[in-house]
């Protein structure tokens, strides 16, 4: 018995330790890193959204826009500018356009040509409102954003014509619609284009003035905006288009009869 071994048995255990954790343990941290960035994006969306005015918004979207550029050396359709290779810049403030640098017109983006037409659009609304001469002589005149740029349609009407019959003499009230046009106008500095244009004369006449008298109208528009203060150096060109580009489908009715002004988008 004393030899006996009476020792108790040594048991080792070996226990296996899976590391789980330690890959993919803090992408969790990661992952609501990314969310709680995208929700502080989100809500400063919002509040600009609701915290900025339009003309505002419009101003932070063009400069985001990588498609919208300041420089003149490229020949873009959205831009107003000519063929230089200065840098400008333009601003709107108030609605006025102003340009920094020697350019032949100022540069402006489509949203900032279409604000350009709001601002118009509200200098000849006011004027309206001045006295009922003015408010009927503004029936005869739209606005409108073309690719050309900015154009403001004078055409005559059925009982107010604004030219003595087939001749080039104005009007009284072609005399105060380029008063208001050219008062409007002055809040730009982009070069015009005047158009003129004629209704469609029966092909029995055996000579036809429609080329002749749309060239004459127009070169009176012209003359009338620089009696009421146009700069002579805005003026880019005046041209008579005949009957051939009719805004009705009768090429003969008189709403054929009109006169385009023209703030150019660039140098054409």
């Amino acid at each position: 018995m004393a030899g006996k071994n009476t020792a108790a048995p040594v048991i080792i255990k070996r226990k296996k330790i899976i590391n789980g954790g330690g890959h993919h343990g803090g992408a969790w941290k990661v992952a609501y890193a990314d969310f709680v960035t995208a929700m502080m994006a989100f809500f400063l969306l919002m509040w600009l959204l609701g915290a900025t005015t339009e003309k505002q918004r419009k101003g932070v979207a063009d400069y985001f826009n990588p498609t919208i550029t300041m420089s003149t050396t490229g020949s873009g359709s959205d831009v107003l500018g000519g063929d230089t290779s200065m840098q400008a810049t333009t601003s709107v403030y108030s609605g006025t356009i102003e340009q920094k640098g020697q350019l032949p017109n100022d540069e402006m983006t489509q949203a900032q040509l279409h604000e350009a037409k709001a601002d118009i659009d509200k200098a000849l609304t006011a004027f309206g409102g001045e006295s009922m001469t003015m408010e009927r002589a503004l029936r005869h005149v739209v606005t409108r954003v073309t690719d050309e740029g900015l154009t403001i349609e004078v055409f005559d009407l059925d009982d107010v014509p604004l030219f003595r019959a087939d001749t080039a003499e104005a009007q009284p009230v072609l005399v105060d619609i380029a008063t208001v046009v050219t008062e409007a106008l002055a809040i730009t500095r982009n070069s015009i284009a005047v158009n003129g244009h004629v209704r469609s004369y029966p092909v029995t006449l055996i000579s036809n003035p429609v080329w002749s008298l749309s060239a004459a109208r127009a070169e009176t528009m012209r003359a009338l905006l620089q009696q009421k203060g146009m700069p002579a150096t805005r003026l880019r060109r005046v041209t008579g288009h005949a009957d051939r580009v009719p805004v009705t489908a009768d090429p003969q009715a008189i709403r054929n009869n009109r006169l385009e002004v023209v703030l150019l988008r660039r140098d054409r």
